[in-house]
């Protein structure tokens, strides 16, 4: 018997990962986890992936950029528009996690700049690295 080729309005996971711009694999964890449906396979075809799955890898890698982990994006999508104080306090949590590292990292580039500091000063006195000796 042939196998069945997905329609025009679906997708093979081939095509579905290219049109998302993620890895097949990126796709099969994601249905491990719960992100997104596993269509059935037909017993002599492929899977054919809705186009509406583009939509919600997109969604997915966009929530990952502004720093949500999948845990969250799990929640956010469990939401589906319905409530929007549950979704503005997990943006809430976001927004202080993101100002506390934005914190530390600048008192990790105050930190580098009195090193580099210290060590332009060594330098011009012909003195050991102050740099390296604070690192030790």
């Amino acid at each position: 018997m042939p196998r069945m080729a997905p329609s025009a309005t679906t997708l093979t996971i081939g095509r579905l990962a290219k049109a998302a711009g993620v890895n097949v694999e990126t796709i099969r964890y994601y249905q491990r986890i719960g992100l997104i449906a596993e269509p059935p396979k037909p017993v002599s075809g492929y899977r054919a992936y809705s186009t509406d799955t583009i939509a919600r890898l997109h969604f997915i890698r966009h929530a990952q950029g502004l720093g949500f982990t999948l845990a969250d994006i799990k929640e956010l999508l469990s939401l589906n528009d319905g409530d929007c104080r549950q979704a503005r306090r997990l943006a809430e949590q976001k927004q202080t996690d993101v100002q506390r590292r934005l914190q530390d990292l600048q008192k990790v580039q105050q930190a580098l700049a009195e090193m580099i500091d210290a060590c332009r000063e060594s330098e011009s006195r012909g003195a050991r690295c102050a740099l390296i000796d604070a690192l030790k």
